[in-house]
């Protein structure tokens, strides 16, 4: 792995730079669909969805659930401006479990007052922190 050439990955949340260190690589969710970054990849900018991030570093995957934002790709440089980004540590299961839960009844019930975009957008959060806490 040391001759693979590494860039600077940056994710910043409202909260915190979650963030700031050289990766080899960086895998998320776009509307676009997946993608994995190497240096020196294309220009992009795109929006985020929510996800599970995989930061590879020296041969290792660090997992992140992201919750949706803007990734901006430069050559040597990738930001992402993520709404929340957590780490496998910081995430409550139990509680991903249950919104999880919540989430897909109300997709299966079929009542007209509910909010399926609301529903949907839930239900993509609580798997991507069941993935990252995987």
């Amino acid at each position: 792995m040391a001759d693979m050439k590494t860039f600077r990955l940056l994710v910043n949340t409202p909260d915190r730079v979650f963030y700031n260190d050289d990766v080899t690589m960086v895998e998320l969710s776009t509307t676009e669909g997946e993608i994995g970054v190497y240096a020196e990849h294309i220009p992009l900018t795109s929006v985020l969805v929510p996800c599970v991030m995989n930061i590879h570093v020296d041969g290792d995957v660090k997992k992140a659930a992201v919750h949706g934002g803007i990734v901006e790709i430069l050559q040597d440089k990738v930001t992402v401006l993520a709404e929340i980004a957590e780490w496998p540590e910081e995430i409550d299961v139990n509680r991903a479990n249950e919104a999880k839960t919540r989430a897909e009844r109300r997709l299966s019930s079929n009542d007209p007052h509910i909010d399926v975009v609301r529903a949907e957008a839930a239900l993509k959060r609580s798997l991507a922190r069941l993935g990252a806490a995987r």
